[in-house]
């Protein structure tokens, strides 16, 4: 593997553990030999404070010695997938709720979001939840829709992309409305499958992550985006990629 752009990850024990991700670039080769790697070394060190400086030893030791990594992957590239109703899953509009969904946070890792559908609408809602330490990073959030980052490492964007967490494809939008949206009634398609389009937690808070661009949903942004909304405070991660060909 030549030096290259190093995606070092250290702590994912499980799925939810702090991930972190450390871009390293060598000014040596040209922009087109670059290519973006994901190196795990496992745990954090017991009580290492995640500093600047540890970020930059860590990269010193993998790049002589490969010293402590567990596994390198290729940045591959993802394509965005979506999910079947909660009807389907016998999840009905009238299930019991509780009073502490309001205090949920779902982030979604996709293409972006509208937040001119009815489905994020903030009436109704009060302020976030205090526990929230996210931002709106170029996006304008309200009391639904709570936090908005955007992930593209290596700063690739095509002439379709908006570099901001707003929606391009609609794919973020819908997804999210599947898992977070509010109940709107009588949605339809031309007049087709018309009824009440929800999501699974409706009285939960958004935090949207885009990763997702026209040229698919890359392992390193994934993975940043990932580290962002752990660090952000979200109870919830929802996420629907698959690689290239394979489809749910």
């Amino acid at each position: 593997m030549k030096p290259s752009n190093l995606v070092a990850i250290k702590g994912l024990s499980h799925l939810l553990q702090l991930l972190t991700c450390i871009l390293l670039l060598t000014p040596s080769f040209s922009k087109g030999d670059r290519k973006i790697y994901i190196v795990y070394m496992g745990k954090y060190p017991k009580d290492m404070e995640i500093t600047d400086s540890f970020h930059t030893s860590m990269v010193q030791s993998v790049l002589p010695r490969k010293n402590g990594v567990v596994s390198v992957i290729p940045n591959r590239i993802y394509n965005v997938e979506t999910s079947r109703s909660w009807d389907f899953l016998n999840f009905p509009e009238n299930v019991p709720r509780t009073n502490l969904e309001s205090d949920i946070i779902v982030g979604v890792l996709d293409t972006g979001i509208w937040t001119n559908s009815s489905s994020f609408s903030d009436e109704g809602f009060g302020p976030p939840p205090q526990k929230w330490k996210g931002t709106c990073n170029n996006f304008t959030c309200n009391n639904k829709v709570i936090g908005a980052k955007y992930f593209c490492i290596g700063g690739n964007f095509e002439p379709e992309d908006i570099i901001s967490p707003t929606d391009t494809t609609g794919h973020g939008s819908h997804y999210t409305s599947i898992a977070a949206g509010n109940p709107v009634p009588n949605a339809n398609l031309f007049g087709l499958g018309l009824g009440t389009a929800r999501g699974g937690v409706p009285s939960a808070c958004i935090a949207v992550y885009k990763v997702c661009w026209t040229s698919g949903c890359r392992t390193a942004d994934i993975l940043a985006a990932f580290d962002a909304a752990i660090a952000d405070g979200v109870d919830i991660i929802s996420i629907s990629v698959g690689s290239a060909g394979h489809r749910k």
